[in-house]
Formats: structure tokens, C-alpha cells, sequence
């Protein structure tokens, strides 16, 4: 999961999601400080441009399972308690490499969280 949140912070700016959102982090010493609730640690807070959104994300290095959704909701419910105003909407990402069924079932009662997919590409060239 390390390595997985190093590249979509690093390349934040490149992805969909940098041109919706910016990161809503703070930096210490110019390193990134996650932001802590009660419950846990949010892999990778968000705000949309327009300030009307915030945004949790999760990462799950391998196959996500409908655990995820319930740890998800606690960042979220989190959020709309101690930091978002009552205009502003939280919405929720999983972001992991395979979607297990019992994740998607229970995402289908959830439409304020959605999931994507990672792929890895890597390739050896030899000169």
C-alpha cells in the first residue's frame, strides 16, 4: 500500500483525480502528515476544486473485501462530523488491484463510495 499511495501522491497532478480534486494534507518539515481520526489513519485526503466536496480514499494493495467499506465509512463519518461544514458533501474511493464480491454487494447500498481498479505496468527493455 506504501508504494501505491507514494505514486498517486507523487503524481497526483497527472491523474483524473488531481483535476477534480486537491489534496487536503497537511506538510511537515516537506513531508506529507496523513490526517488522523479516532479510528484510523485516511490514506489520502481530498477537497474538490470548487470546495463543495470532500474526498476519503482507501488503498488496498491486493483484492479489497467489504471490510474496507465499513472502515471507509468511519473516515467518512469522521469527516462530516469534526471537519466538513453541513453544505459540503464526503464521498468515499477504494482504490485497490482486485474487487472481491462481498465488497461490491455492500457497495451497491453505499452510493457515496465507489471503487477503482489499479493496474501495474513494468517492463525490462534490455539495449
Amino acid at each position: 500500500e506504501k508504494y501505491l499511495e507514494e505514486f498517486i501522491v507523487s503524481n497526483w497532478n497527472n491523474l483524473d483525480l488531481g483535476k477534480q480534486y486537491d489534496r487536503h494534507e497537511e506538510e511537515v518539515d516537506g513531508k506529507r502528515k496523513k490526517s488522523r481520526t479516532d479510528t484510523g489513519e485516511i490514506d489520502i485526503f481530498a477537497i474538490s476544486k470548487d470546495k463543495t466536496e470532500y474526498l476519503v480514499i482507501e488503498l488496498k494493495k491486493g483484492r479489497a473485501s467489504d471490510g474496507v467499506v465499513g472502515q471507509i465509512l468511519r473516515y467518512m463519518g469522521y469527516v462530516r462530523e469534526k471537519v466538513a461544514d453541513p453544505n459540503q458533501d464526503v464521498k468515499g474511493l477504494i482504490i485497490a488491484l482486485e474487487e472481491d464480491l462481498k465488497m461490491r454487494w455492500a457497495l451497491n447500498e453505499v452510493p457515496n463510495v465507489t471503487f477503482s481498479r489499479y493496474q501495474i505496468n513494468f517492463e525490462l527493455i534490455n539495449d
